[in-house]
């Protein structure tokens, strides 16, 4: 073959493959959504969501930054480095609200039952029979802002103590275990699983559940924080988001009250490292939520009246201006109302 004939031919080959190449549907690029977490069962659904390709089929890609402390979250989600936080409701986001950062709670992730336990030191138990017996006493919470020492404050109110009353300690719940085995605290309030493993290796007592002290109820005490300013000129994205993120909370409530698909949950807790224990999964509780995203508004607005009297905050602000359910109310449109499967669950929470 002449080398002119062949040169044409490979010059022909070349144009038919650009033109069928360029033919084919190109394939959009994931769009990115920074989301702050502290490893605990209550991100299991965004994990779910990952590991199940729910936010891929939406053309999402989640990037997941580990926080280790709450202290500076609230300017990292206000700066935009973070678009999504979740976390506890603490007295930083409504003093985040009084210097107008733009962050927003959009919808739940803990609310009751909250399986939390307030516990005393196995060798107190005897001598500590009502909060009032608590007057005095050093008690564990991880943070002095946080929503646990809310939940000690309402126990305490039972017998007219305040929170001012008790010495709180600020310690991981890790190292509140530690710290009852030393006699470093006297009580501590503790979220699964480490509240039932305490309890089983004599180290302490269940003394009350604050759920039974809650008022009103239920009680919301971890949610999903947005950046307002990044949803408001990302609205199809956010909506998307949420859509593909209450997908996988329908999957985790259903798991939650012992759905066929619960050893698959489990499995997907293990792999992501939330949970590395399968026998602690089968054995303790799981976090109650709102399979449909709202909030206990009620409660919200208790929690804002108790940072209030405490002086760590210091304006009242509208529930509109707390919360805002419109992405969660388009996932629910789009996917219908949570239908429990398994009807003979007897669990409260999560339906």
């Amino acid at each position: 073959m002449p080398v002119e004939t062949r040169s044409l031919i490979l010059r022909s080959c070349a144009a038919l493959a650009a033109l069928a190449a360029a033919s084919l549907p190109v394939q959009a690029q994931e769009k990115v959504v920074k989301v702050g977490i502290a490893k605990a069962l209550a991100t299991a659904a965004t994990m779910i969501a990952i590991e199940k390709g729910y936010f891929k089929e939406a053309g999402i890609k989640v990037e997941i930054e580990d926080l280790d402390s709450s202290a500076n979250v609230m300017s990292l989600l206000a700066q935009g480095q973070l678009q999504i936080v979740e976390g506890g409701i603490s007295v930083g986001y409504f003093n985040a609200l009084e210097r107008g950062l733009p962050i927003a709670i959009v919808a739940d992730r803990v609310s009751t039952p909250l399986s939390h336990k307030l516990l005393v030191r196995a060798d107190l138990a005897d001598q500590i029979k009502t909060p009032g017996d608590l007057k005095g006493k050093n008690i564990a919470s991880n943070g002095p802002g946080a929503v646990t020492t809310y939940e000690v404050a309402k126990i305490l109110a039972k017998d007219k103590v305040s929170i001012k009353d008790v010495d709180i300690k600020v310690l991981s719940f890790v190292n509140m275990g530690i710290a009852l085995t030393n006699k470093a605290v006297d009580a501590a309030l503790v979220i699964q699983p480490w509240a039932s493993q305490y309890v089983e290796q004599g180290i302490a007592k269940v003394f009350a559940d604050p759920d039974d002290y809650a008022d009103p109820k239920p009680l919301t005490i971890a949610v999903n924080l947005l950046n307002t300013d990044w949803a408001d000129k990302n609205k199809d994205l956010v909506r998307a988001y949420f859509t593909a993120y209450q997908k996988a909370v329908y999957e985790y409530c259903q798991a939650y009250h012992g759905g066929k698909n619960r050893q698959e949950v489990i499995d997907i807790l293990v792999k992501t490292g939330l949970e590395t224990r399968p026998d602690v999964l089968q054995r303790y509780p799981w976090p109650a939520r709102n399979p449909n995203g709202h909030i206990s508004d009620a409660s919200l607005l208790d929690m804002q009246k108790y940072y209030l009297s405490e002086g760590l905050a210091t304006k009242e602000n509208p529930l509109a201006k707390l919360v805002d359910y419109q992405y969660v109310d388009y996932a629910t449109q789009k996917l219908g109302p949570f239908k429990l499967e398994n009807t003979a669950s007897k669990l409260a929470g999560c339906q």
